[in-house]
């Protein structure tokens, strides 16, 4: 197995182009053992970086990642996300407590402003600042921010990333949001990679996935992939789904099959609203 490729965030950390999402987990208690186990299984296959956030289940998938965690989590690169209603000065540092007591940790990695509500995000990056100097978080980010609103950020500050929707069908982020973040040197998070599966079953997807004996999964997650400064966090609740995920991260897309997507999914032609799920 190569070594898998990473992406440096602005701080300099290293972490990998690959990491795992936990949208919908821990809202089954009788899925639990197999959210579980799942993690585990991606983290054994270098899919150290783990996404989750407060809203997921209410804190119930921050909880299965701490399961998931215990006993290594010094190998595993967390991030979780502050919901806007509790982005102000005290409702940050309230919300990153409760976060850090589900993930049962002393620190998360990259903590993310969800989206942008009606707190004023100077507030809340001085927020995110102070936990960075108690040591609760390593670093801040951003989701779901559009061009102009990463221009809202304060002065002389850069989160260390911006994770947004992101895959095949949701191309809008290519005109204008990727590259003012690459003038910024800001990697981006593509969450959604394979649109929560509703790709699978597109015609050009599949004849690419045929021909390189993949699947058609394998295929969108690569293209997602592609770039050097792309993250991609697929969820995956199967060991299998895992393997599946983690073969992705090796495959090369041709110019020819980049072309096929390309007419199939057509890449935007002017700026489009930031699209969310």
């Amino acid at each position: 197995m190569v070594d898998p490729r990473t992406v440096v965030l602005p701080n300099g950390a290293a972490v990998p182009a690959l990491g795992q999402g936990t949208w919908g987990m821990g809202e089954d208690p009788g899925r639990r053992a197999a959210e579980v186990s799942a993690l585990r299984a991606g983290l054994d296959l270098g899919m150290t970086l783990v996404d989750t956030a407060e809203m997921y289940g209410d804190g119930a998938a921050e909880e299965v990642v701490a399961e998931a965690v215990a006993g290594r989590r010094d190998d595993v690169f967390l991030v979780s996300k502050v919901l806007p209603s509790h982005a102000d000065a005290r409702g940050v540092a309230q919300a990153c407590r409760g976060s850090l007591r589900r993930l049962r940790t002393d620190r998360i990695d990259l903590y993310l402003l969800h989206w942008r509500g009606s707190v004023p995000l100077e507030e809340t990056v001085e927020a995110f600042e102070s936990l960075v100097r108690e040591g609760a978080i390593r670093s801040w980010g951003v989701s779901n921010l559009d061009v102009d609103d990463l221009a809202d950020l304060p002065p002389e500050t850069r989160p260390q990333t911006d994770q947004v929707l992101y895959n095949l069908s949701r191309r809008g982020p290519e005109y204008g949001l990727l590259p003012r973040c690459r003038e910024l040197s800001i990697p981006v998070m593509a969450y959604s990679p394979v649109e929560q599966g509703r790709l699978l079953g597109h015609t050009a997807l599949r004849k690419v996935a045929a021909a390189h004996g993949a699947t058609p999964a394998q295929i969108a997650l690569a293209w997602v992939l592609r770039h050097e400064d792309v993250i991609a966090i697929p969820k995956a609740s199967s060991r299998a789904h895992i393997e599946e995920n983690r073969a992705a991260w090796e495959m090369d897309l041709s110019a020819e099959d980049l072309a096929a997507l390309d007419r199939a999914f057509p890449p935007p032609e002017g700026k489009r609203p930031l699209e969310m799920l």
